[in-house]
């Protein structure tokens, strides 16, 4: 129990960890001072550039990726695996390093899942990639593909505290991204590629 316990708090430090803030504070600004003030992907590359955007997907991904990877290793099962996965989420969404105001959870819950449903996860990224590359809204992928991703798990059978894990994630990714969906509804969403909106903050974070 003690190294579960371990791990799990490990999880949630590392999910805290704040990715993009770091990255553009290299580069002189601070993404919550930009745009649309979210931590993730999308407003770092606004606020500090494409590379730094990149950046900061590859390490909220692996922010996700490594404590379950880490678990795995050291035997813990599914229910212990689960916890940990979510740990790593929640550390994002409200991390002890900025106040516990995170991002939206979309690049650390795919670590999670790399990790977790890598199979499941090849199918989902591509449901994310063709929802974007015809709607050209980031939003509306991320969004789909978190509400997509548990009937995914279950159809593959995988253990039942995985597709619960993904299911909380997709109902936390819905909510925060809840401006998006208003925006989406109006027409007012930035698409990708497309002429900068008044509301531009295209949800992967």
């Amino acid at each position: 129990m003690a190294p579960l316990l371990a791990v799990v708090a490990l999880a949630y430090l590392c999910g805290s960890v704040p990715t993009g803030v770091w990255l553009a504070r290299r580069r002189g600004v601070d993404p919550r001072d930009i745009g649309s003030g979210n931590i993730g992907a999308t407003n770092v590359a606004r606020a500090a550039g494409n590379a730094a955007g990149a950046l900061t997907l590859i390490g909220d991904t692996l922010k996700g990726l490594g404590p379950v990877l880490l678990a795995a290793q050291l035997g813990v099962g599914d229910h212990g695996r689960a916890l940990v996965a979510l740990s790593a989420f929640t550390g994002h969404i409200f991390p002890c390093f900025l106040g516990f105001q995170g991002g939206k959870g979309v690049a650390v819950s795919l670590g999670v899942l790399l990790g977790l449903a890598p199979l499941g996860m090849a199918i989902a990224v591509p449901i994310f990639l063709l929802t974007v590359a015809v709607s050209r809204y980031v939003s509306l992928g991320s969004i789909l593909t978190a509400a997509l991703t548990p009937l995914v798990l279950a159809a593959l059978a995988y253990p039942t505290t995985t597709t619960i894990v993904a299911a909380v994630m997709g109902a936390c990714i819905a909510y925060r991204h809840r401006d998006n969906i208003r925006r989406l509804r109006f027409g007012t969403e930035a698409r990708l590629g497309g002429r900068r909106s008044v509301f531009p903050d295209s949800g992967f974070a």
